[in-house]
């Protein structure tokens, strides 16, 4: 599924940064792969019987042990993906806030739904784990994609085969050795680095039970087209991407939302499905706006991730930053204005490189790729609105709906607002953030199924009714 680097035997992970190899990591063939599938299969039904709170216990281990790795996590994201290191810290709260929560309603979410309105009657729901499921893991947060779904899955039940991006697969072993040594034995969660054929194989298998896939549309669209042509009947889940929009309105505290939208479009380099990708401001505070935008995303420092004073390191991968430049050619051809002198303040911005300087665009409108298309980079595009309503049509005129803000000090107009608005997370007053109490769920095409909450459980859980008619004296 588009790896970056490749051969028949081995996945070659290219530093972002200096554009060399940093690691050889091997692939499984096809016999390992059918073994790891029946390593999980065999471990399976010991597992789905260790008691629920059991399980609460060897995550609350892990919950002790993952902080311990801080250091190896900063150096694994910085060097395999790009963002500054100072930042990692922020990925491993981050892992402990969502696996906290998932662990602390464990059981409650768990247990049999009982049924007790029918004399002579037992009735009752068990939520039985599936069986033996692939998840694959994104890039751009590859802790926080694993932590949302191998958790849970974990503690309904199943046995999971975790396969990481090829851009950050060391993250994977990291995480997955982390959960052994807490407890959780090693074939109910096996890491499977493959190449794109055995990701398929693996997607195809007759004993994967489940797919959950966190990453870009058009990937998502194969992998449930090669579950299709497998026969299988089985379900899949997908954490898909997104164009983000804000809407900053007349009465907003300016100061507050500039600073919270700028950092919402330009950290981990906009690597992230529900980065601010389109801004909409109210005419009256459309200027003061953008000039205060303008004067923060010039303080911006881009350079390599392991330079303390550095805020932005380079994107994952050349290919996506030519993406992003592209679009950014593109709007400037149709009309748009770039207001971010890049070659001055920016002397790392390069072509050919992955490093990216953050990008502010105006006189954009819809016909532009970068109001339309994920761009999944630094640029933030800021359009000029009348009305509330004008506001409503534009931020609903996109494919996407995985989040959308509104920045203003009126509760309820955020409310009659939000209930227009075709989205699976609405903001007031904050951005890009997952709160693990909330569904994780997104709208149109940005994802099928959800995770996070206590009915984050759900996909990872059939519901067998239980119906016993009692004995009569």
């Amino acid at each position: 599924f588009v790896f970056l680097s490749y051969n028949m035997s081995s996945i070659t992970v290219i530093s972002p940064t200096t554009q060399q190899p940093i690691a050889e990591v091997p692939c499984l063939s096809k016999k390992d792969i059918d073994n790891v599938v029946q390593n999980a299969v065999d471990a399976f039904k010991p597992w789905k019987k260790v008691p629920v709170s059991d399980k609460v216990a060897i995550i609350d281990t892990f919950l002790k042990l993952f902080p311990t790795k801080q250091e190896a996590i900063n150096e694994s994201i910085a060097s395999q993906m790009g963002r500054p290191a100072k930042y990692g810290a922020g990925e491993v709260k981050g892992v402990l806030e969502r696996a906290s929560y998932m662990n602390k309603v464990a059981v409650q979410s768990l247990q049999d739904e009982q049924f007790n309105d029918q004399q002579g009657f037992t009735r009752f729901l068990r939520k039985e784990p599936l069986g033996p499921i692939l998840i694959i893991g994104a890039w751009n947060y590859p802790y926080l994609t694993m932590v949302n779904n191998v958790i849970p899955a974990l503690l309904a039940g199943n046995t999971v085969l975790l396969k990481q991006s090829p851009q950050t697969p060391l993250c994977a072993d990291i995480f997955a050795q982390t959960l052994h040594e807490a407890g959780i034995p090693k074939n109910v969660l096996q890491v499977t680095h493959v190449d794109d054929e055995g990701a398929d194989y693996l997607v195809q298998h007759p004993q994967i039970k489940f797919v959950n896939f966190t990453g870009s549309i058009e990937i998502g669209k194969k992998i449930r087209k090669s579950i299709g042509e497998s026969g299988k009947l089985i379900g899949s889940a997908m954490e898909l991407g997104g164009k983000d929009p804000a809407y900053v309105c007349d009465d907003s505290d300016l100061d507050y939302a500039v600073e919270n939208i700028v950092d919402g479009a330009f950290f981990n380099s906009g690597q992230c499905c529900c980065a601010i990708e389109r801004c909409y401001v109210q005419e009256s505070v459309y200027a003061e706006f953008v000039e205060k935008a303008v004067a923060l995303t010039e303080k911006y420092v881009l350079g390599n991730p392991t330079d303390p004073e550095s805020n932005l390191g380079p994107m994952a991968n050349v290919r996506f930053a030519d993406k992003v430049r592209g679009q950014i050619q593109d709007a400037v051809g149709k009309g748009a204005k770039a207001l971010i002198d890049t070659g001055k303040l920016f002397p790392a911005d390069k072509a050919g490189t992955a490093f990216v300087a953050p990008q502010i665009l105006v006189d954009v409108n819809h016909s532009m790729a970068v109001m339309q298309d994920e761009t999944f980079g630094p640029v933030l595009a800021i359009m000029k609105v009348k009305s509330d309503e004008e506001a409503v049509q534009l931020m609903n005129d996109s494919r996407y709906g995985l989040t959308a803000s509104i920045w203003t000090k009126d509760a309820q107009r955020a409310l009659d607002i939000g209930d227009e608005i075709e989205t699976g997370t609405w903001f007031m007053n904050r951005c890009d953030y997952i709160d693990p109490g909330l569904c994780w769920v997104g709208a149109k095409e940005s994802g099928l199924g959800f995770s996070m909450s206590h009915h984050g459980f759900d996909q990872f859980v059939r519901p067998k009714s239980f119906h016993l008619k009692l004995a009569q004296n």
